[in-house]
Order: C-alpha cells, then structure tokens, then sequence
C-alpha cells in the first residue's frame, strides 16, 4: 500500500497538468481507495468562474465515474503556479462536502504536503468536525 509521503509525491506529479491562467494557482490531488488505487487530479479554471473544478473534486469525480466508493486518503497540495508547495493548502469547503459524501468522517485521511512532503495528516472528522453527511438525512423515526 502506498505511503502518506508517496501519495503527496503523486500530487505533486498532478499538480503539474493544472489548467489556472486565471488564479495561477496550481493544486494538485492524489486520492486512495482502500483497493490501493490512486486516482491523480489537479485545479481546472473557467473564464466563467463557477465551472472551474478543484483538485480534490476532480480526483474524487474521476474516481466515481469509474465505479470507486471506498476511500482510504487525499493529499493535496498547491502554490502560485512558477512556485514549489512551500505552505499547506487545505481544501476549501465544497471540496470538504464531497469528501463527507463519500468518505467515512472517522477514518479517512486527509494529508496536506509541500514540496518536502506530508505537513499535515488528519481525519476529515478532524478537519471538518460537524461535517453534513448522508448519514444526517437518514432520520428514520
């Protein structure tokens, strides 16, 4: 199974076909099911705005659409796009609902690296501590 340091290494490799000319800032996502399957994805923008997709949200819809369900981790990482990931780059909150959708709060991980590696490796609980999930609607009484 592939590391923590691996799996930033693997974003750090999708970061590289990121398509910003507007923000100029290049994320890029590694995400592993549980099979031990990474799927790569990196920030696509749009003139438009709204139809640009995060890192993250391309990982996890290329992932999807392929039949995946059971996740184990995300790395993420970003920076001005002529500049190596020297800080952290969380995921913004969009990105965090998608990961609530498909991941189990308790036990997915998600790693936050720069150039030198993993920064940051924590729960999507941690991270997102009263995160709305399918569980929520699922109020039988």
């Amino acid at each position: 199974m592939i590391n923590e340091k691996e799996l930033v290494m693997r974003a750090l490799e999708a970061r590289k076909h990121a398509y910003v000319p507007y923000s100029h800032w290049a994320v890029g996502a590694a995400l592993l099911t549980k099979e031990g399957t990474v799927y790569e994805g990196c920030n696509i923008e749009n003139a438009a705005h709204t139809p640009t997709n995060c890192a993250e949200r391309t990982a996890f819809f290329k992932a999807v659409s392929e039949g995946e369900r059971d996740f184990a981790a995300i790395a993420v990482v970003g920076a001005y796009e002529t500049e190596e990931p020297e800080k952290i780059c969380a995921p913004c909150g969009v990105c965090r609902q998608v990961m609530m959708e498909f991941c189990d709060p308790d036990t997915f991980r998600v790693i936050l690296g720069t150039k030198d590696g993993v920064q940051v490796s924590q729960t999507l609980k941690e991270m997102l501590p009263y995160g709305f999930g399918p569980d929520v609607l699922n109020t039988k009484n």
